[in-house]
């Protein structure tokens, strides 16, 4: 297809010609016989969107299913409310998400039974590690006599008896293209197969993904762990606390450094770490949405002397760090275009502003959802023998950085084939 009137990041008009690949990029193409052409009308053409970390089967289930978190419901009495309201979904299971102590105090089965005592019902911790069950929902997967209902979410013996809605990951997919998403990284543990309806590219890390939890690390673990995946491929590890960054900078040293190894999330980085990160070369995947998600939060809970440390990313790219950004879908807002505001603003939901010199420019923020699939932080552009997937916004460049907004998605291309168009 040929893609006319375009306005390229730096202000360049120009035509370009693309299939899966972008074949020409100059002024003044002409069409070829039977060529499908898209006017951009001198709107801004970017790579499509990569979203470095996301979980597609779990952001598909979490359009049906119902909001639980702190910006949701207040109080256990409001949660019990939301819960005995709510409709099951066609697999007869009540489906609720981004649940946090704040709300109501720790669940188990048995406070979970008043809410809901003959639907099953599951709640998900916004951390995404753990499931809490009611008995309805500990009998439908045969485990009526758990002791509490606490399940983990790497345990996959009982989450794989529960129902995939293939509809939900057509419907996903459209959400996607429609923010200019050509491309998704799953960064749950145990996906392989690309999953029915999704149209996006995807690259997956599994087996190669870690997740740490502070009350079980083991740094000899780690480096083996490391060292035996770095025989087939990369490793990505999950650190959301700085013990779990420190331990992982220790077991990249011992083990060694693939050049694709990666470090998911880095939610909390010591000033102390940012060398290691330099002197490793390991790509750090980061999340600012959750400042303009979770900031208040992160106010009451986390002391103000490491208030710097939470969702660097400025001082991570002064440092030389290669970084790129994702929204961690279903945990965080599946919209990109938040998360670069996020990065640029860095305001909490209140207003306030959380770590100020961490802000970074607009079209920074825009180019960390540029990243190959395999090395995050090396963009793609709009150049001859690039992926044919592209982004066309209905505005020039200075509205677009200006606004980062999705409303001003105007076609999103993959592959030369248009998946969306407003």
């Amino acid at each position: 297809m040929l893609i006319q009137r375009a306005t390229l990041l730096d202000g360049t008009a120009t035509d370009i010609r693309l299939g899966q690949q972008i074949t020409e990029v100059a002024d003044g193409l002409t069409p070829y016989p039977d060529e499908q052409v898209l006017d951009a009308v001198y709107g801004t053409v970017i790579p499509g969107l990569h979203d470095h970390h996301l979980h597609v089967y779990s952001a598909a289930a979490e359009q049906g299913s119902v909001r639980v978190g702190p910006r949701e419901v207040h109080g256990a009495a409001e949660l019990r409310r939301v819960l005995a309201a709510a409709v099951p979904g066609s697999d007869g299971w009540i489906r609720a998400v981004g649940y946090h102590e704040a709300v109501a105090g720790p669940l188990d089965r048995h406070l979970l039974d008043e809410f809901a005592p003959s639907v099953p019902l599951r709640v998900q911790h916004r951390s995404g590690v753990l499931w809490t069950l009611n008995s309805a929902g500990l009998r439908a997967i045969g485990r009526a006599d758990h002791d509490d209902g606490r399940l983990p979410s790497a345990d996959t013996s009982w989450s794989d008896t529960l129902p995939r809605r293939e509809s939900a990951m057509a419907a996903l997919s459209n959400r996607l293209a429609g923010y200019g998403v050509t491309a998704v990284t799953d960064a749950t543990p145990d996906l392989g197969a690309q999953p029915r309806g999704l149209r996006q590219r995807l690259h997956v890390l599994a087996p190669g993904k870690k997740i740490l939890h502070d009350d079980d690390l083991d740094l000899d673990a780690l480096t083996a762990w490391i060292a035996d995946r770095h025989v087939t491929g990369p490793v990505a590890v999950h650190c959301v606390t700085a013990a779990q960054l420190v331990v992982t900078i220790a077991a990249l040293r011992a083990a060694g450094v693939h050049r694709s190894d990666r470090i998911e999330h880095a939610a909390m980085v010591p000033e102390d770490c940012i060398a290691d990160l330099v002197d490793l070369d390991v790509t750090v995947v980061t999340q600012p949405n959750f400042v303009a998600e979770r900031g208040d939060q992160y106010r009451t809970d986390v002391p103000v002397a490491e208030h710097d440390q939470l969702w660097r990313l400025a001082s991570l790219l002064r440092a030389a760090v290669p970084v790129a950004l994702s929204t961690d879908a279903p945990f965080g807002d599946l919209d990109p275009w938040a998360a670069m505001r996020a990065a640029v603003h860095r305001r909490t939901p209140s207003g306030a502003v959380l770590s100020a010199a961490e802000r970074v420019p607009a079209s920074t923020a825009l180019q960390l959802f540029f990243g190959e699939a395999q090395r995050p932080a090396r963009r793609r552009s709009i150049a001859a023998g690039q992926p044919g997937d592209v982004c066309v916004l209905s505005a020039p460049p200075h509205r677009v950085l200006d606004a980062l907004d999705a409303g001003l998605v105007a076609a999103t291309i993959i592959g030369g084939d248009v998946v969306f168009s407003r």
